[in-house]
């Protein structure tokens, strides 16, 4: 049996239990330790808040080991988790996922019949949505992830293949494109990447009606990985490529009516707010249509679809700023 351990990067939500009790009940060979690292800001993990999660360990307690990352991000976390570990394969879990019930089973056999050029073996996730009504915007989003290529949410990597490439860029602090550049850099480094058998669910977390907005940070990690990996980087990670130059386009019309009315130019400026309308109205009404259309919903899509345009292109603008000189990632420091 090919030996494997366990890294788990947590901020210690309520889902943490979920996520240990279906690793300990499923079948098969368990792993040979469980990393679980503590992300939250702090000098040490306050264990008398991990004391219900590894509790539904049962056996598997002795095997976990718990330690602290200072709450650098996930990326950090999982290399963290990477340098304290001593199996050969790394399998990576989000603190928010639930194995299957053969989880264990299915990743023996996926590493078993990882061939030797292979460095990393994917999970299928599955994203359950509600059955009773159309998913929100958000469920939607979170559904996204089911079909995203080489998503750490589930993913086993080879730990000599990590090294090589030296893990994790710790420069994504967000729980965003950390996997999609570790991949590329395993691609590059001659290695494949396979897509395994086990299946792992990801239900959809509870947000506010503003998550949409703050997922715009994520265009600053877009800009980073355009620095790191060139302008191509949506094709060779098979990224979707969003909305992005839709929003820079919104934003700069907004911007061209304020200026133009500025200058008493009110016949440009009209056309300009026209067309800013126009396009914020057929942005909104992508978002509302697929969706169960609620007064709730509605709302929130209104909201969210003047605001989404702007936030992006702010981030976008300030990722490209900040990493204008970022170099190649390094190795981690052993």
């Amino acid at each position: 049996m090919t030996a494997y351990a366990v890294v788990i990067p947590t901020l210690v939500r309520d889902t943490l239990a979920d996520c240990l009790a279906a690793l300990a009940a499923a079948a098969g060979p368990k792993p040979q330790e469980i990393v679980l690292v503590d992300d939250r800001p702090g000098s040490a993990p306050d264990l008398g808040a991990l004391e219900h999660p590894l509790s539904v360990l049962g056996d598997l307690r002795e095997r976990t080991l718990v330690i602290h990352s200072g709450g650098r991000g996930p990326a950090a976390a999982r290399n963290t988790g990477l340098r304290a570990a001593t199996a050969p394969w790394i399998a990576f879990l989000d603190d928010d996922v639930q194995v299957g019930p053969h989880w264990c089973e299915q990743l023996a056999q996926d590493l078993a019949e990882a061939a030797p050029d292979t460095g990393a073996v994917q999970g299928v996730i599955a994203v359950p949505l509600p059955g009773e009504r159309r998913p929100t915007d958000w469920e939607r989003g979170t559904a996204g992830l089911a079909r995203a290529r080489w998503i750490t949410a589930d993913m086993a990597l080879r730990a000599e293949t990590l090294k090589r490439v030296g893990g994790f860029d710790e420069r994504f602090r967000r729980a965003f494109r950390e996997d999609a550049d570790l991949a590329l850099r395993v691609l590059d480094d001659r290695w494949r990447i396979e897509q395994g058998r086990r299946t792992t669910k990801h239900p959809v977390r509870p947000a506010d009606r503003w998550v949409s907005l703050r997922a715009q940070r994520g265009n600053a990690d877009d800009a980073l990985m355009r620095r790191l990996h060139g302008p191509d980087w949506w094709h060779r990670a098979a990224a979707p490529r969003g909305r992005l130059y839709h929003h820079l386009a919104i934003t700069a019309a907004a911007a061209a009516a304020c200026a133009l009315a500025a200058t008493g130019r009110r016949r440009a400026a009209a056309t300009a707010a026209l067309g800013w309308a126009a396009a914020t109205g057929e942005f909104a009404w992508a978002r509302i249509a697929p969706g169960p259309r609620s007064r709730h919903e509605v709302e929130t899509m209104l909201a969210t679809s003047v605001l989404i345009p702007p936030a992006a292109t702010w981030y976008w603008l300030s990722g490209l700023w900040r990493h204008r000189d970022a170099a190649p990632h390094r190795a981690v420091a052993p």
